[in-house]
């Protein structure tokens, strides 16, 4: 090996011959702005891209690596021999480029990363586009240019779409286990060209507006659900090709299904192919392991105060807005990036220059990340996976923000959750779960979450977080969706709550298909399916989310009962919804509930989905007496979990 690194240590003058391209492929000026961390579109320069050298057409490739004594590409071309093509270390940079004559595309290849100790580390390529599949651990060329996007129009109407006035109620995928198919390849996982199509038609007919999909990037561990990641710019291939995921994206864009992504800026695993100790020293995480290292979860912390890292994940970032058009990234774990304290006892962090816990390297990259998503104006969104009360997450970074778009809203997914579990005889002592999270619903910008993370581990799948017997459960999950889709705040489900997914998410297997045929759950997914739609339709639900002016509690106070009555309004404040959710076993058939204006409400939903609101049965007239603090009242036989939605229809 000593040999080995000594024949590295040839003159520049004779490495040029093999690897300088003609005009030079990575200019002064991209190592300049990448060296400011503003190198926005970095991944057309490093990695694998097709060049010529001398004429000869062939592969160039480049690598930083500030601290490598030198660095080889290694591939099936030379054998794997580590001395076989050794790359030209770029003067005041730590990049490396060369250049492999007629290599072409899905071919495997390494960086061999000469140490100063004398190490050789093999390492996937950062920026490498494509991987081959598990548990190989190569990278592979792949050409992500000249694929016919048919996403015209969607890209245009999203560019014009206020933001937070449409609605958005998200489906959160896990390709890998949502479904299987019968046949060994790849562990029976659908490819990208086939989940396209099923998945568009699933949400389209469920009345979903976006999917978000886990674990794209590609990463060595099936039971890492994606969140530990090895390659940040190659989409999985268990699933296929960079192309047949931009047909993937194509697709669905061109069924109305917006497309976000898991993405994982937080962290990365120590596996050997990675990241970790890049070129045998701290390169992309934090040299301190009290900053650098994650105790619960044996992971590596991005050290965001490195312009080159922060370049690494911000180019990343827009790779996929740019490359694969999709609509939003949801960021995970984004408070174990903002505390430095998160995880760790006294004595294992080290406080900011201010004595204080919070990262100041990964503030400034948020707010630097978020500035230049905001700035695209193309109706791009990003999301923070936020579980604490850090202010401003969703505010400008100009207002002394972070500058997400949106931010799950955890607090009030524990509070709903700790309600629902209860027994129904004893929900009245716990009454204020449920009405708490109105009262910081516009502090920030919110989606409501039932994500994956609240069906492992030993929580129980939703329809059996639910107290009771088997028919009472599905009972009160559907008063806790009605629930959930009248509150303030943008929505999403995991994949399999929607029909009352009995097990618990296991990503080997695929969720239980074949219950949406039983009674019970069939009934759960057509009431999913029509909440969905009349969601979309009424822009009641949606168009005031983040302003009080949105929502208004008729009666957030009748603990006794466990009734809740409220009204969601429009801008027009006309076209208002009246929502009442019994989350009891008692019927109250003397039922009155205050309404705040003279006129006909229509039943358009119950605890059994779509009414016909044509049916005289449905429509109730109001009377002029004070109820609930209202000037008028309807009378409605509230049935025990009885759910209801009344359409406003004013007397003229």
């Amino acid at each position: 090996m000593v040999e080995q690194i000594e024949t590295a240590e040839v003159s520049n003058e004779k490495r040029k011959c093999n690897v300088e391209l003609d005009p030079v492929f990575i200019t002064e000026l991209d190592r300049y702005l990448f060296g400011q961390g503003r190198n926005y579109k970095i991944y057309e320069k490093m990695g694998a891209h097709p060049g010529t050298l001398f004429g000869k057409k062939g592969m160039h490739f480049a690598v930083w690596a500030p601290h490598a004594k030198a660095v080889s590409i290694v591939c099936d071309r030379n054998n794997w021999n580590v001395t076989a093509n050794y790359m030209l270390p770029l003067e005041n940079s730590g990049i490396y480029e060369g250049f492999i004559e007629d290599m072409g595309y899905d071919e495997l290849y390494k960086f061999a990363i000469h140490t100063q100790r004398g190490e050789v580390l093999y390492k996937a390529d950062p920026y490498g586009f494509s991987a081959e599949f598990r548990p190989g651990t190569a990278s592979k060329t792949a050409d992500v240019s000249n694929y016919k996007w048919g996403d015209a129009d969607w890209l245009s109407k999203r560019a014009k779409t206020p933001t937070f006035a449409q609605p958005i109620s998200i489906y959160e995928c896990h390709i890998g286990s949502w479904k299987k198919k019968d046949r060994e390849e790849k562990n029976g996982f659908y490819t990208y060209v086939e989940a396209a199509e099923e998945l568009a038609e699933y949400c389209k007919d469920m009345g979903y507006t976006h999917v978000e999909l886990m674990g794209i990037a590609e990463h060595p561990l099936d039971a890492s659900w994606g969140y530990q990641v090895t390659g940040y710019y190659a989409p999985t291939s268990r699933y296929g090709t960079p192309k047949e995921f931009m047909y993937m994206v194509d697709y669905l864009h061109k069924n109305g299904i917006g497309v976000i992504l898991d993405w994982v800026p937080a962290h990365f695993p120590k596996d050997a192919q990675g990241l970790a100790d890049f070129d045998g020293t701290a390169t992309y995480e934090y040299a301190d392991p009290r900053m650098g290292e994650h105790p619960d979860w044996g992971t590596k912390i991005f050290d965001y105060s490195k312009n080159e890292v922060k370049n690494f994940l911000i180019g990343n970032a827009l790779y996929w807005y740019d490359e694969y058009h999709i609509d939003g990234l949801r960021v995970d774990a984004v408070a174990s990036m903002l505390y430095l304290d998160y995880g760790r006892e006294n004595g294992q962090w080290i406080p900011n220059k201010y004595g204080g816990n919070g990262n100041l390297d990964a503030i400034e990259f948020f707010k630097h990340l978020n500035s230049v998503i905001r700035g695209r104006k193309d109706g791009t969104m990003i999301i923070a996976e936020e579980s604490t009360a850090w202010p401003k997450v969703t505010a400008s970074p100009e207002d002394e923000g972070l500058g997400f778009t949106y931010k799950w809203n955890m607090g009030w997914m524990h509070d709903f959750l700790g309600y629902m579990k209860q027994d129904p005889l004893f929900r009245k002592g716990a009454h204020n779960m449920m009405t708490f999270g109105m009262s910081y619903a516009t502090a920030e910008k919110f989606i409501l979450v039932l994500s994956h993370d609240e069906v492992v581990h030993l929580k129980c799948s939703m329809i059996n977080k639910m107290p009771g017997l088997y028919e009472d459960k599905f009972r009160n999950l559907k008063c806790g969706y009605l629930f959930m889709f009248g509150h303030a705040g943008k929505k999403l489900l995991f994949m399999g709550q929607d029909f009352a997914q009995l097990h618990e998410w296991n990503e080997a297997v695929a969720l239980d298909w074949y219950l949406t045929e039983e009674p019970w759950h069939k009934n759960m997914q057509n009431f999913v399916r029509d909440l969905l739609h009349i969601y979309k339709k009424y822009p009641a639900m949606w168009a005031l989310d983040d302003s009080w002016d949105g929502f208004e509690w008729i009666n957030a106070d009748d603990a006794d009962r466990s009734v809740f009555s409220f009204v969601r309004k429009d801008s027009t404040g006309k076209n208002s919804l009246l929502f009442i959710v019994n989350m009891t076993p008692m019927e109250r058939s003397d039922y009155v509930v205050g309404v705040p204006v003279n006129g006909r409400y229509t039943l358009i939903l119950n605890e059994d989905g779509n009414v016909d609101s044509k049916q005289s049965k449905n429509v109730v007239h109001s009377e002029k007496q004070e109820c609930d603090g209202q000037p008028y009242r309807i009378s409605y036989p509230l049935p025990a979990y009885g759910c209801a939605v009344f359409r406003f229809d004013y007397h003229k």
